[in-house]
């Protein structure tokens, strides 16, 4: 199995991007990532406001799919997810989702054992997820900077992102240029603070190609029993209208149905849920259970 290191990272997302790595479709490999501090924090004594900013929220990639064609949706199966035995969460003074409440700059190293993530006494049960993760955008959208989310993807801090779920992108240029990073032992719903369990470690991942005439138009996470629509906007209330439209609008196509009765379906089904709340861009995920809408359903051709 190819191992992709994570010696070549970008910190924007752009159309026109160069590829650093190539994978056929249907392959198995493996990506390397970076911590989001770019492992620069090694102990609790460092100064936070003194590391290279400039390297923050590395993304290992890009990574040219074959095969990919601009309009094709390009489906990424997360097959694992393994992270190193210890991680960094911070909080900067300012900063976070209580940034008037917050003022002490503090820089925890947390040791995971077991599984268990050991902070302030309390083991916590780990969940790997993939903070960054996303493919170039189109020329329209412009650059999206690393630390950001967006209809390409990007930094979109969504717990669900996890082992054993697949992720749809909307590709805008040939080979889709997939780049990923800012991995999380485990991070809550909101990523308050601003940082999760910052930690470096490896993805394996299987990418494949969908020829469909289907546009997405933002990220969708397909889970067990559930199909997530991944949107952000500069506010959550901006955030949550856009995946609440796309919900709606996706179901009322599934199931052939009106607008007005697809609305009243959403009400009843669909769950909205909080992504992060911290980054330039916030996010919210409308997820809907899959007895209502399949992939098969969503990606059938318009």
């Amino acid at each position: 199995m190819e191992k992709l290191s994570r010696e070549n990272v970008i910190y924007n997302f752009e159309n026109g991007m160069r590829e650093s790595y190539r994978v056929k479709e249907n392959e198995i490999f493996t990506v390397e990532t970076c911590d989001c501090f770019h492992q620069q924090i090694t102990s609790e004594e460092q100064v936070l406001l003194e590391i290279d900013m400039d390297i923050v929220n590395p993304a290992t990639g890009p990574i040219y799919v074959e095969g990919a064609k601009k309009g094709d949706i390009l489906k990424v199966e997360i097959l694992d997810i393994k992270v190193a035995d210890k991680g960094v969460s911070a909080a900067i003074p300012g900063s976070g989702g209580l940034p008037e409440e917050s003022r002490d700059a503090i820089v925890k190293v947390i040791e995971i054992k077991n599984s268990k993530a050991n902070y302030l006494g309390k083991e916590i049960p780990i969940v790997p997820m993939i903070g960054v993760i996303g493919v170039a955008p189109s020329e329209e959208s412009g650059v999206w900077g690393s630390h950001t989310p967006y209809r390409h993807g990007g930094n979109m801090d969504t717990k669900t992102i996890t082992k054993g779920t697949t992720l749809y992108f909307d590709v805008a240029q040939e080979g889709a240029m997939l780049s990923l990073g800012d991995l999380h032992a485990v991070m809550g719903d909101g990523e308050l603070c601003f940082t999760g369990l910052e930690i470096p470690g490896e993805v394996e991942l299987k990418v494949s190609v969908i020829k469909s005439s289907r546009e997405l138009g933002w990220p969708v996470l397909e889970s067990k029993d559930k199909i997530s629509i991944i949107a952000s906007g500069e506010t959550l209330e901006d955030a949550m209208k856009e995946a609440a439209s796309a919900g709606v609008k996706f179901i009322s196509e599934a199931l052939n149905v009106t607008w007005a009765e697809a609305y009243v379906m959403a009400s009843l089904a669909l769950d909205l849920k909080i992504s992060q709340v911290v980054n330039p861009m916030k996010t919210i995920r409308a997820e809907i259970p899959k007895y209502i809408l399949s992939m098969e359903k969503l990606l059938e051709d318009k």
